[in-house]
């Protein structure tokens, strides 16, 4: 039995304190925004003061995300040391299907795929699309998709055609950088980022599924800068719906490969769905959005049901804020079901970042500092 303070993540940041002993559902902090902002930071700091005053007796941990930089992180460290418990870092994404277990009271080992933007992985790298088997406070990465660069750091994230810039280098189809993109952000900054890709510099790799997004989106020509967070995966999103809503869509089962380590690699489909579309002819522009949607589905979940049956589990839980896309996420829940398999989404948590904290304090839970799992009577109040 534990009490636990967890401080959330850097986006859409919000802490809870768990208390494995109350009968009732965790106590939320608001929701503060992304922690750049330093009112968002001045706000988690008051709000996690609050939820110690109204804690029934001291707390025994403090949950953090794994990264070391993150203002939660360093408040999280600070709140141990004056309270003289343990600091638990959880991985982000290990944290993510954590939080659907929690909600839906599951202490058996499952199957997670956690997809979002990034996450920082127990190899340094950023992490988001991820197959993982969680035990409790154990996680282990079983599969994940190709990693490719992030040219200019963060700044990709914010500028999809970095991210089809990428794509190209991956595909080794670097010749094509500069024609494909110059139109758009100019002859020079295309030749900047083809010189970044070819030498490697500030080009930290990522296996994000949101990055993946962001990259077809841009190759697409839907989005070349984003005005706000998640605009090219949601541009992506609605090509690929007016696509459906009038064709189906075969998804080719060759259309990816998976190495024996469990890297799913989507390159078979840029080359053969996506590279050559023409970007100003709109029903196929459309019809490559949708093609990536569903492939992307297929080969996660036939690496899911592969695991599944490899570890004999039954459950997998979806988490991560890319299970905010309405095709992906039918397709990948009911392809898991027609496999005989148990899915597992978040009720009446987000699957973003904003329900993170919980899955921090249920793996703090269960670390074997405090030895157990989660009262079954707090899994009860979900249902």
């Amino acid at each position: 039995m534990a009490r636990i303070l967890a401080c959330g993540a850097f986006l859409k940041n919000a802490a809870c304190l768990f208390d494995t002993q109350a009968p009732g559902e965790p106590l939320w902090s608001a929701q503060h925004g992304d922690l750049s902002d330093p009112s968002a930071c001045e706000a988690l700091e008051q709000s996690v003061c609050t939820l110690l005053e109204q804690a029934d007796g001291a707390i025994d941990a403090v949950a953090h995300d794994l990264h070391p930089d993150f203002f939660s992180t360093h408040l999280a460290l600070r709140l141990a040391h004056e309270h003289g418990v343990s600091a638990i870092a959880v991985q982000h994404h290990h944290a993510h299907i954590a939080a659907v277990l929690a909600e839906h009271g599951v202490q058996r080992p499952a199957i997670g795929i956690a997809l979002d933007g990034v996450g920082l992985g127990t190899d340094g790298m950023a992490w988001g699309g991820e197959v993982l088997l969680v035990d409790g406070a154990r996680c282990e990465r079983v599969g994940h998709l190709s990693p490719f660069a992030l040219p200019g750091g963060d700044a990709a994230a914010r500028e999809p055609w970095r991210m089809a810039a990428s794509l190209l280098h991956h595909c080794g189809e670097a010749q094509r950088i500069v024609p494909r993109l110059s139109h758009a952000v100019g002859e020079a900054a295309a030749r900047t980022i083809h010189t970044m890709l070819a030498r490697g510099i500030n080009c930290p790799q990522t296996t994000a599924a949101g990055r993946w997004f962001d990259a077809i989106a841009g190759l697409l020509g839907l989005s070349i800068r984003q005005a706000h967070e998640a605009q090219a995966a949601v541009a992506l999103e609605q090509a690929a719906t007016r696509h459906l809503k009038q064709h189906h869509v075969a998804v080719d089962p060759t259309n990816w490969t998976i190495s024996p380590g469990g890297e799913i690699d989507l390159r078979p489909l840029l080359r053969s769905e996506v590279l050559d579309v023409d970007v100003h002819d709109a029903q196929a522009v459309e019809a490559a959005a949708a093609c990536f949607h569903l492939t992307l589905a297929g080969a996660l979940c036939a690496h899911a049901v592969a695991q599944a049956h490899l570890q004999q589990v039954r459950d997998v839980a979806l988490g991560g804020g890319c299970f905010f896309n309405r095709i992906l996420t039918h397709r990948i829940v009911s392809q898991l079901e027609s496999a005989g398999l148990n899915v597992l989404q978040t009720k009446s948590l987000s699957c973003g970042d904003a329900g993170l904290a919980l899955g921090q304090a249920w793996v703090a839970a269960r670390d074997s500092v405090f030895g157990s799992c989660i009262d079954s009577t707090y899994a009860s109040a979900y249902h």
